[in-house]
């Protein structure tokens, strides 16, 4: 259990996370504008007479979008309204020209209702984490202060894209029920699992550092063992795991010392300042009453059919997680391992792809792969669609799998095929059978070439042959080096231990 030692005793967190990701599609939530945001596009050239609040222009809901929230709450273990309605959250601010956002309001059943993720909590226990609700809202614009010495400018590319908010659930009727998150490391596992969720159904790229992934963080903390929850406040807009961690830790131990000062902490809305990692206050926080919701009288409620979710469900890909499982109980896999190779769908795929229906090369696949082929993504082409210079050779899944068979039908040993690798990184063309052939990279499998060699070996180290037939039976070592260096690396190291341990007794 995640405590905090204060003056007058110790402390736990309670944390929430309002986490925001922006929905894959080609165009927005409520108008045909490109939702392809790019910083590097002119700006106002993406928005649409809908997205700057033209008199008379009508939002037309995206009926993709509404589908990519579907699989994205079958991911989360959730359930799916079949009625749903949208509203207009009413708040002024320069980069929202229609003056509110069209969102889905609280006290209504959002898109996609309860569900949970699991994670590992600080004890490497199973934990599920309660999600309340998840619901669909138009992204508001970008200001830019730096354009203009007097004057910021607003930007309305990003106005209209979709969001998804997935929002924790803290059960205040039953403060003990700990399926919340109560530490920095744990809000960090989630997140990830919520970005793994969405890049591998497709739903979004989830990039903090893009933006398309942001999390508004909600921290109070209480005595160990109180019932009551504390006063909590929210940090907006987090974009970075570290730092979303580093902002817990600070408002958590600046909220504990107000507390045992003889204060009260109130319901504020924080800014985060990355170079000093505290947080200030920047705003009382607002309660959904400030926001003045009502029903947006040009959007008909959000009427969802059961052959519809049935039809997303079945095209769902394996998530991660039980992958994941799978790896580790069916190949064999370390916990890292099985890690590393479910960071993406196309990482999985290549990898499931190099195994084939052979599982005893899941093993060296996956060593392969994580120590070498993720060292060179140069030579690692996961997508096909992307361009790439021709001149680079890529390694394809066929290729470590035949390298990898012939280590295990002893035609190569590991040396070999390190130098066959370094042969195919460097551009050599042709499959690794057919670079062993034309560079000699074979293992000898004369057992009377070995033979010689041995004997060569021991005519020549007889003082070495004494120690070892007088006890010291780990000159094994040199013996075998003597012959691979005098069969250039070619003899097999096991029929050479074999010959020589007969030969020496």
């Amino acid at each position: 259990m995640y405590t905090i030692k204060g003056k007058t005793g110790d402390w736990e967190l309670v944390i929430g996370l309002e986490t925001h990701i922006e929905v894959t599609s080609n165009s927005k939530l409520f108008s045909g504008a490109s939702a392809d945001y790019n910083p590097s596009v002119p700006a106002n050239t993406q928005a649409s007479f809908v997205d700057a609040a033209m008199p008379g222009m009508l939002p037309v809901l995206n009926e993709y979008c509404v589908e990519q929230a579907i699989r994205m709450g079958l991911g989360l273990n959730a359930e799916i309204s079949k009625r749903s309605k949208f509203a207009r959250k009413q708040y002024f601010y320069p980069d929202l020209p229609q003056g509110y956002q069209i969102s889905q309001p609280a006290e209504e059943p959002p898109i996609v209702g309860r569900g949970w993720v699991e994670i590992t909590d600080d004890d490497g226990n199973p934990k599920k984490i309660l999600i309340e609700r998840a619901h669909l809202e138009q992204d508001a614009g970008k200001l830019k202060h730096d354009a203009h010495p007097t004057k910021s400018m607003a930007d309305y590319n990003r106005t209209g894209v979709a969001l998804l908010e997935i929002v924790t659930f803290l059960d205040t009727k039953n403060p003990e029920n700990n399926s919340y998150i109560t530490s920095p490391d744990e809000a960090e596992k989630y997140l990830r699992q919520i970005r793994e969720i969405a890049r591998s159904l497709g739903v979004s790229n989830a990039n903090m550092e893009e933006g398309s992934m942001r999390a508004d963080v909600n921290v109070s903390v209480r005595r160990v063992g109180a019932a009551e929850f504390g006063t909590r406040t929210e940090t907006k807009n987090m974009v970075s795991f570290k730092f979303i961690k580093t902002a817990i830790e600070y408002e958590a131990r600046r909220q504990i010392e107000i507390i045992e000062n003889g204060g009260t902490v109130s319901q504020d809305t924080m800014h985060y300042n990355q170079d000093s990692g505290t947080t200030t206050v920047m705003r009382s926080k607002e309660d959904a009453l400030d926001y003045r919701y009502f029903p947006d009288p040009d959007l008909l409620p959000l009427i969802i059919e059961d052959d519809l979710i049935e039809r997303i469900r079945a095209t769902l890909p394996e998530l991660p997680s039980v992958r994941r499982a799978r790896y580790m109980s069916e190949l064999g896999l370390s916990e890292y391992d099985a890690a590393r190779l479910t960071e993406s769908v196309q990482i999985s795929n290549w990898f499931e792809s190099a195994v084939g229906d052979k599982l005893v090369r899941a093993k060296p696949i996956a060593n392969w792969m994580i120590s070498e082929l993720f060292a060179h993504p140069e030579n690692f082409v996961l997508d096909e669609s992307i361009q790439r210079d021709e001149s680079i050779r890529i390694i394809a899944p066929s290729d470590l799998a035949e390298l990898v068979d012939m280590i295990s039908e002893n035609e190569i040993n590991g040396k070999m095929a390190k130098d066959i690798f370094v042969k195919m990184l460097d551009g050599e063309t042709g499959s690794p059978k057919q670079i062993a052939d034309k560079f000699g990279l074979k293992q000898m499998s004369d057992t009377g070439a070995i033979v010689s060699a041995v004997d060569d070996v021991i005519a020549k180290n007889a003082s070495q042959v004494e120690q070892y037939k007088s006890g010291k039976v780990g000159l094994i070592g040199f013996f075998v080096g003597q012959v691979m260096k005098a069969t250039g690396g070619a003899a097999n190291p096991e029929v050479v231990n074999k010959i020589l341990k007969e030969k020496l007794g």
